[in-house]
């Protein structure tokens, strides 16, 4: 948030290596100035740190061990196109990794990396008999992230059909309608915690 501890002094920008230009205030999507970052630290309210470089991601996404994903936060575009953007924009348009690395970091790699913590990600994150059917069909061509940070629901272009555990949740592009009484077809996925590995922190 704005009003974070972390912005109390100005160290921020050298320790950050921005300046308030690399700031997005989320209730109205703008890139703040000094007179502006004043103004909202009074009032509160979560925003954007612009801080990771471009080389960065680029190299995050060549490494073989980069895992994919999203914690899809609140006013934030990843919540609804970090799959896409990945595909359209570096995939297709910009050949940084292979279509098929790609969707490995997005599915396999992911659900490998939980098997230890849940035996049900053993049938998930791929296509063979016996696994769950938890699938995405999409277009490689059209795929496209659309989300913005002024329109961070904007669902993405080119996804054609969406399968969650085998029945259809998206349909040639169009959400599926259920009634209150039906049963989502999504699962929890549960795990066992190993108490042992388990490390608390006391904040006084």
């Amino acid at each position: 948030t704005i009003d974070s501890a972390l912005f109390n002094d100005d160290l921020w920008q050298e320790q950050l290596g921005i300046n308030y230009n690399g700031l997005t205030y989320i209730n109205t999507g703008e890139q703040l100035d000094a007179n502006s970052f004043a103004k909202y630290r009074k009032e509160g309210g979560l925003i954007l740190i612009n801080s990771i470089p471009e080389e960065a991601v680029l190299e995050c996404l060549r490494s073989p061990i980069t895992l994919m994903g999203s914690d899809a936060l609140r006013g934030h575009p990843r919540a609804a196109g970090s799959c896409a953007r990945v595909l359209g924009h570096y995939v297709r348009d910009r050949g940084i990794i292979s279509l098929m690395e790609a969707i490995r970091k997005m599915s396999l790699l992911p659900a490998q990396r939980l098997e230890s913590a849940s035996s049900q990600m053993k049938t998930r994150g791929r296509i063979c008999e016996g696994a769950t059917a938890d699938l995405c069909i999409f277009d490689p061509v059209t795929i496209k992230d659309c989300a913005t940070y002024q329109q961070p629901k904007l669902p993405s272009q080119g996804i054609i059909h969406v399968l969650v555990n085998g029945k259809f949740v998206l349909r040639d592009g169009k959400l599926v309608t259920m009634d209150k009484n039906t049963n989502l077809p999504g699962q929890p996925i549960r795990g066992r915690v190993d108490y042992k590995t388990l490390v608390y922190f006391s904040f006084e």
